[in-house]
């Protein structure tokens, strides 16, 4: 991806659409990469200037919360049982050690989900069917939503001003770092729910 692709990405009319649409898939499906995205275009608003890196943040923002609210909404009216990916061993255990999580303590374990792929579509999934109040429920993803895309954009915004060589390095350097920091994050949260006896991990 060349240095002029990117830049005419960033500046033309589908950047933000494209970043949305990227975002809300990610909520359904772990493989859409989601935080990459908004690291990326973090990235391109320091050095190609465009898309505003505020712009970046909002757009983001936004997507995440309709994304978890679908989430919610389909546990909410279909449960945990309709679709074959959901009677998996995998996706038990998930939505076992979900349901725990959030009998103790649901805005946390809400708004920290946010930060991990599949954590966040059990939590939202099983929200929805054990119907966790739905004003509170969404007062704690916007809160999540806002504060994930931020740290997302802002991890491509610094990289971009730190690491010279344009906006193809910066997209790649951001990306790379945006990934570590998030499997950081995973173990440490996964550490830290092990400890309070919470279950297993979401992931395994």
């Amino acid at each position: 991806m060349t240095e002029e692709l990117l830049t005419a990405i960033a500046a033309g009319p589908w950047a933000l659409p494209l970043l949305f649409a990227l975002v809300l898939g990610d909520a359904f499906l772990v493989v859409v990469p989601g935080e990459a995205v908004v690291t990326a275009f973090g990235a391109l608003a320091v050095t190609a200037g465009t898309p505003p890196l505020a712009a970046v943040v909002i757009v983001a923002a936004v997507a995440a919360v309709l994304g978890d609210a679908g989430c919610y909404l389909i546990g909410r009216s279909v449960g945990l049982e309709r679709w074959r990916w959901m009677r998996t061993a995998r996706a038990r255990a998930a939505f076992a050690w979900a349901g725990a999580r959030l009998d103790r303590s649901s805005g946390t374990v809400v708004f920290t989900a946010r930060f991990i792929p599949f954590a966040r579509l059990a939590v939202n999934l099983v929200a929805g069917a054990t119907r966790v109040p739905a004003p509170r429920y969404t007062a704690v993803v916007a809160a999540a939503a806002t504060a994930w895309a931020a740290y997302q954009a802002l991890i491509g915004a610094a990289v971009a001003r730190l690491v010279p060589g344009g906006p193809t390095v910066a997209v790649v350097v951001s990306i790379v770092v945006a990934v570590a920091a998030g499997l950081l994050l995973d173990a440490v949260l996964t550490r830290s729910w092990r400890r309070r006896g919470t279950g297993a991990d979401p992931g395994g």
